[in-house]
């Protein structure tokens, strides 16, 4: 085996032979060696049969197979709708982060220790079979002293010393990926396994979902559509966090939902708003809405849980949003491209006559159509070749923003078929837009613009100073980096190997011949046994190297 951090990773050897048998086992041996993963003498071995499931549907399970860390690597691959095809986002977002829960015993043991003082001192009840379960936590229904009833989150004992290991190995593997496998450089391996580790830092601390809690049910205290759950901020540490309990129906639940009587219009107007107003008036929202995080209760009302990854916008990244939107209606494609240059998203090489043409075919098949019209799965395909036939990076909050967004659409679909969603988005954005526009933001603007060109004249003598003395003194450097030419160096480090062990063979068989024309020292059957060794040595080398030509698909 191959390791790529020596430091990191003889440690965790047998973690990275568990990690390359798996990906073979479901069909994914080329990017294992081609990554380095398995030692080349292991190439001979026979491959697995693969089964006949889909590529998406072998990474799912793939991942599954591999643990909660991996599940979550797909979960964040799952919110790259604009970077992944659509059918790798449904099959990814299918994976459930559920694991046997610890012993009751132990949950107990570690909510004494957080609060510090026996448990018959908060709760009047507890029950000790947890009723969700996860890699990262558990949760158990209780009742506080005063009869409210509430939901408690417990972390699992050590779960930082399995993360943490898991997170270095993923590390080694993206930067393998991107020296090894230029093409998946699209898919940015180091921006996902980066921003994994962001959110699972931020997820194994509950003090964040508390505050996350808090800003919500100040952002909507004022929506009666809108349900927050309360957070009893007292009770809760970075381990443990206890919440109000929601007394609904998940939203995915439709038969339930029509039995109860509620009606699936206002639910979904009321969804509208949750969604629109945190992110076109708050820039803070929830980033993981799958069905089973939203609950309707009475009255129709909207009630979202598990704030543990959300997702922020800043002000400027909220505007250049209300721009596109506007420019999508307006099927104006040269203004989409003009906000998505001033959002560095798109490169200056592309061809933008071409690209304002794609778009502009594109707005034009979905113009003014119903929820009920559009084919979600074809419109996704669509942008999808459009982002990466231009090369179009999208920030992280962006595509976040994206995946809850199709979610959102989907359950809309299921609910009330006949909802525009677009017609409620106009409303927000017209006020986003105004808001950009106040005299006040303006003037605003104009200040900070100000201050950044006092600040380059200031520093703009400096720096030229600088390169002058780099200049007089000869230290100046220039730096290049190739782009493209990976498989170019891997190919000759390749066939030069080969040419070596070929220059090898061939002196083993002039070698080896000639002492079979000697009669001296050790014979078998009148033959020098040196010689008969030098042939051995060539044969099996040459087979070797047969072998390794063939697999490589080149002879």
């Amino acid at each position: 085996m191959i390791l790529p951090r020596p430091d990191r990773s003889f440690k965790n050897l047998r973690r990275y032979n568990q990690i390359a048998r798996v990906l073979v086992k479901h069909g994914f041996g080329d990017i294992v060696y081609r990554m380095n993963l398995s030692s080349p003498l292991k190439l001979g071995k026979k491959s697995p049969k693969v089964s006949f499931k889909s590529t998406p549907e072998r990474l799912r399970l793939a991942l599954d197979e591999l643990g909660p860390t991996f599940v979550k690597l797909g979960q964040i691959m799952s919110t790259r709708p604009f970077l992944l095809p659509i059918e790798y986002i449904e099959e990814l977002s299918k994976l459930q982060d559920q694991v046997e829960p610890m012993p009751s015993a132990k949950a107990k043991e570690i909510l004494t220790a957080e609060l510090k003082c026996p448990l018959s001192e908060y709760f009047s009840e507890f029950e000790e079979d947890a009723f969700a379960s996860a890699s990262l936590a558990q949760a158990h229904n209780a009742v506080l002293k005063d009869g409210t009833q509430v939901v408690v989150k417990i972390q699992r004992e050590g779960i930082k010393g399995i993360i943490d290991p898991d997170m270095k190995i993923l590390y080694d593997i993206a930067e393998l990926l991107v020296k090894n496998v230029p093409e998946s450089n699209q898919f940015d391996p180091k921006g996902i396994v980066g921003e994994l580790s962001r959110s699972t830092q931020k997820e194994i601390n509950f003090l964040n979902e508390s505050r996350n809690l808090e800003i919500f049910a100040e952002n909507f205290k004022d929506e009666p559509g809108i349900k927050i759950p309360k957070v009893f901020s007292e009770y809760s540490t970075s381990k443990i966090i206890v919440l109000e309990k929601i007394d609904g129906i998940k939203i995915s639940k439709i038969d339930e939902l029509k039995k109860a009587g509620y009606d699936p219009e206002i639910i979904v107007k009321n969804g509208a708003r949750l969604v629109l107003k945190m992110i076109f008036e708050d820039g803070f929202f929830h980033a993981d809405p799958h069905p089973g995080n939203l609950f309707v209760c009475e009255n129709n009302i909207i009630a979202p849980v598990d704030f543990g990854m959300m997702g922020v916008l800043s002000g400027s990244q909220m505007n250049y949003l209300a721009d596109l939107i506007i420019a999508f209606m307006s099927k104006d494609a040269g203004t989409v491209i003009r906000v998505m240059q001033n959002a560095e998203i798109i490169e200056d090489d592309v061809n933008f006559r071409m690209m304002e043409q794609d778009l502009s075919e594109m707005m034009l098949k979905y113009y003014h159509m119903s929820l009920a019209r559009i084919d979600m799965k074809l419109a996704m395909n669509d942008f999808f070749i459009i982002v990466q036939r231009y090369n179009i990076r999208f920030q992280a909050e962006f595509m976040l923003l994206g995946k809850a967004l199709m979610i959102y659409e989907e359950l809309a679909r299921v609910l009330y078929q006949e909802f525009n969603f677009f017609a409620e988005m106009i409303p927000y954005v017209k006020k986003l837009t105004a808001r950009k526009y106040k005299p006040g933001n303006f003037i605003k603007d104009l200040i900070r613009s100000a201050d950044e060109l006092k600040w380059l004249l200031i520093e703009l003598p400096r720096k030229i100073r600088h390169i002058t003395n780099k200049l007089s003194e000869g230290e100046l450097q220039v730096r290049m980096q190739h782009k493209g030419l990976e498989n170019l160096i891997r190919e000759i480090d390749k066939s030069s190997n080969r040419l070596s062990v070929s220059m090898l063979i061939a002196a083993l068989i002039v070698g080896s011949s000639l002492i079979m024309t000697v009669d001296k020292g050790i014979m078998i059957f009148d033959f020098p046994v040196m010689g008969l060794i030098g042939f051995l040595f060539a044969g099996i080398l040459g087979i070797f190297l047969v072998i390794s030509i063939l697999r490589a698909g080149k002879l």
